[in-house]
């Protein structure tokens, strides 16, 4: 049986009111991944910006009905999943991008979660 990092994470209630949910609108609205390096990353920020804002919306969706640390990291995971063959550079600039909504969520650490999928964070 495959390991998953899911298992390691320590769940627990978070506090989400109306102020977080609105935090979440904003950020989704706010440009992502400004300081990708690159010579052109325009279509690789565009990309990932939209996976980020698709994870927002899934945090938007479902967030209120499972306040909780699980429910959340386990949501990120299959975006995780999805840009596991990214480079380096765009998994580590994706992974700052989720550190702050983690932070909107009030969520201190993924437990190994995104070090897992997104390198040495």
């Amino acid at each position: 049986m495959a390991y998953d990092p899911i298992s390691e994470v320590i769940d627990e209630e978070l506090n989400i009111d109306e102020t977080v949910i609105e935090n979440l609108t904003v950020f989704r609205k706010q440009p992502k991944l400004v300081n990708l390096p690159g010579v052109d990353p325009t279509l690789e920020r565009e990309r990932m910006s939209n996976v980020l804002n698709e994870l927002i919306d899934s945090l938007l969706l479902g967030i209120k009905n499972n306040p909780t640390k699980l429910w959340a990291l386990t949501t990120f995971q299959s975006y995780f999943v999805s840009i596991e063959h990214e480079d380096t550079e765009v998994r580590e600039h994706f992974g700052m991008e989720v550190e702050e909504i983690m932070d909107i969520l009030g969520i201190e650490s993924s437990d190994g979660l995104l070090s897992f999928y997104l390198g040495g964070l």
